[in-house]
C-alpha cells in the first residue's frame, strides 16, 4: 500500500500495481470458472489435478490443468491475489504474449518438479506418486521471482507488516518453501514452489536452449574453419611496416 498526498488538504491511498492487465484477467477468470466447477463436479480433481502416477502412464495434460485448480475459496483467493499483485507489472513490462509464455513455462516446470520427485528410486518418492497436487502457486513463485529480479527494492509489506525490499523478501519465501518441503509438506506442495522459482530464475537469466541460433553459429564456424585451410592467414601490420601483407 502507498500513500500519495496532492496536496496539504488531500489524503488519499492507492493500493495495488492498478488496472488488471489481459494476461491477467483471462488467467483470473479462468481459474474463478475452474473452482465453481469443481463446486459442483469434484471428480474432475482427479482428472485434471497433477498426479505423478497418471502422467507417467500419459495423462500429460495434467501438467498444465493442475494449475487451474484450487483447493477452496483462500487458496484461490490467495494465489489470485498475489497473481494481480505481482503479475500486473511484469505483463505491463513483457507484454501480454511474453507474459503468457513465462507463466505457463514455470508453472509446468513447478508440475515436473513433482513428477521427477515421484518417480525418483527413493523412499520419499512414495509421498510424491500417489498424491494430487492443484493450484497456481508454482507459477506463481516463478512471478514472484521475476518480480524480484526486475524490481529487487521495490518494498513489499512482509505479512502485511513489516516493509522488505522485493528481493529479501522473496528470498524469504523461497527459504520457507525449502524448509517446509526438508520437513514434511504438510499438505502444500512447497516443492512445486521451489520448481516454479527455479525455473523462473533460469528462464529469465539467459540459460535457454536457442536451437536455431546454436546451429547458425556452428554453420559458420565450420565455413571460417574451412576457409583457413584453403587460404594462408597472416597477422596485419602497420601502413609503414616494408614487409606489410595484405590479405
Amino acid at each position: 500500500m502507498r500513500s500519495r498526498y496532492p496536496s496539504a488538504s488531500t489524503f488519499a491511498y492507492s493500493f495495488g500495481p492498478g488496472p488488471i492487465t489481459p494476461a491477467i484477467k483471462i488467467l483470473i477468470g479462468v481459474n474463478v470458472v475452474a473452482f465453481l466447477v469443481t463446486l459442483f463436479v469434484p471428480t474432475i480433481v482427479r482428472a485434471l489435478g497433477l498426479l505423478p502416477a497418471a502422467v507417467v502412464h500419459g495423462a500429460v495434460w495434467q501438467i498444465v490443468t493442475y494449475m487451474f485448480l484450487h483447493a477452496g475459496p483462500m487458496h484461490l483467493l490467495f494465489n489470485m491475489l498475489t497473481l494481480w499483485m505481482f503479475g500486473v507489472e511484469l505483463e505491463r513490462m513483457w507484454g501480454t504474449v511474453y507474459f503468457t509464455k513465462f507463466y505457463f513455462v514455470t508453472g509446468i516446470c513447478a508440475g515436473l518438479t513433482q513428477v521427477l520427485l515421484g518417480i525418483l528410486p527413493l523412499p520419499f518418492a512414495s509421498q510424491f506418486y500417489d498424491v494430487v497436487t492443484i493450484g497456481a502457486s508454482g507459477a506463481i513463485y516463478g512471478v514472484l521471482m521475476a518480480y524480484a529480479i526486475y524490481y529487487p527494492h521495490r518494498p513489499i509489506l512482509m505479512f502485511g507488516i513489516f516493509p522488505l525490499p522485493a528481493r529479501i523478501f522473496v528470498t524469504i519465501m523461497g527459504a520457507l518453501s525449502l524448509l517446509f518441503a526438508a520437513g514434511g509438506s504438510g499438505g502444500i506442495a512447497h516443492t512445486a514452489h521451489l520448481g516454479g522459482m527455479a525455473a523462473a530464475y533460469l528462464y529469465l537469466r539467459g540459460m535457454r536452449v536457442h536451437l536455431l541460433s546454436e546451429i547458425q553459429y556452428r554453420y559458420l564456424k565450420w565455413r571460417i574453419n574451412r576457409s583457413r585451410r584453403r587460404f594462408d592467414i597472416y597477422k596485419g601490420g602497420r601502413a609503414e611496416d616494408v614487409d606489410r601483407r595484405v590479405h
